[in-house]
């Protein structure tokens, strides 16, 4: 590594650490809003325990995630955006068709997915 190139690449492991003491701020933030959980679930007119199974998580992570112990990650976070936003997308790639009806898979554990089931 040429001498100039590591003197930067010093100099910016410094200025990291003194972002992360407190010493010095950082010269730009970047700020992602968080999904509000909650209003987007009520938005839907769902219950805990059916907007997880939508999502496909169980009812206790997105317990977690409206009480705010928790933050969604991932795929995760993304999929919350895409539901606030255009709800008629999520619900046409796993909501109900003719005949059938969203219902929590049940395992040892509690809810893991979704299964559909016919009515009837």
């Amino acid at each position: 590594m040429k001498d100039e190139l590591f003197a930067e690449l010093l100099e910016s492991v410094r200025q990291g650490g003194a972002i992360l003491r407190g010493d010095q701020k950082p010269s730009r933030t970047v700020r992602v809003d968080e999904p509000d959980v909650r209003a987007v679930r009520e938005g839907y007119g769902l219950s805990q325990s059916k907007f997880a199974a939508l999502m496909g998580i169980s009812a206790a992570t997105l317990r977690n995630w409206e009480q705010g112990r928790r933050r969604p990650e991932g795929s995760a976070r993304v999929l919350l955006r895409v539901v606030a936003r255009n709800p008629k997308a999520v619900l046409d790639v796993v909501g109900e068709t003719p005949g059938e009806r969203l219902q929590p898979a049940r395992t040892k554990r509690g809810t893991s997915g979704v299964r559909r089931r016919a009515r009837g």
